[in-house]
């Protein structure tokens, strides 16, 4: 049994297609990560989704010539093993550091294209476009809902640190900010009293609003015990130093 090109079947048009619908959604999806700069951009998604699409037609049509005389073949064996083996890349792109866990959504997207390469592969293209829409409606629509949710850990929380001026406390405070996964988003400084802000024993407000997965509790207590550091408070916490 042949197909479209003379080779033996499942090496026509169709299968063609499929791999060429692979091609084009995995993009997408790896496009997404590389504009935001994640550990697994573009490149990665790409091969992931063409590969997952190209074992799926291999398992479907490549042991054609063997079937008969009492030879049968489960095809769902070797979707079963693509599974698997996207759990390893996926693992690799996930690290923890100071108790915080990043690159699990890189993780995802990586799981879910290969999923997509599988549905594209095994001839089912509108649930692979489909899938692909729904990933871009949940990292780009999800997003800011989560933003707006006050319990959630991508929230902004807002840290307000009174020190004395001029011992490059604010610096120190920062870098422990940075060095415990939080971004600051904004930053606000209010003197309480008439000194110049290189005066030594002026004593500083800083109002910050970090974002990160970090606890926010467990950081105003670190900055709590920087010297210099006269208060803490973080919502409704209030951290005296140490």
């Amino acid at each position: 049994m042949v197909d479209a090109f003379g080779q033996p079947f499942g090496q026509g048009w169709p299968q063609v297609a499929d791999l060429l619908i692979a091609l084009v959604l995995s993009t997408g999806i790896g496009l997404e990560r590389e504009l935001r700069q994640k550990s697994a951009g573009m490149r990665t998604h790409t091969l992931v989704g063409l590969g997952a699409a190209l074992m799926m037609l291999v398992s479907k049509y490549g042991f054609t010539d063997v079937l008969g005389n009492g030879v049968s073949l489960d095809p769902s064996r070797v979707a079963a093993q693509i599974v698997s083996g996207i759990g390893f890349i996926g693992g690799g792109l996930i690290f923890v550091h100071r108790g915080a866990v990043s690159g699990l959504t890189t993780a995802a997207a990586v799981w879910l294209t290969a999923g997509v390469g599988m549905a594209a592969g095994a001839g089912l293209p509108v649930l692979a476009a489909l899938t692909t829409a729904a990933y871009f409606l949940v990292v780009f629509g999800y997003t800011p809902l989560v933003n707006r949710m006050p319990g959630s850990k991508y929230a902004p929380s807002t840290l307000v640190v009174s020190y004395r001026g001029g011992q490059g406390v604010l610096r120190r405070a920062l870098g422990e900010c940075t060095d415990r996964g939080f971004v600051v988003r904004h930053l606000s400084a209010d003197r309480s009293d008439d000194r110049p802000a290189d005066t030594d024993g002026g004593a500083v407000a800083v109002t910050l609003q970090v974002q990160g997965k970090g606890s926010v509790t467990e950081l105003a207590a670190a900055l709590s015990e920087l010297a210099g550091v006269l208060r803490v408070s973080a919502e409704d916490t209030n951290v005296a130093p140490g």
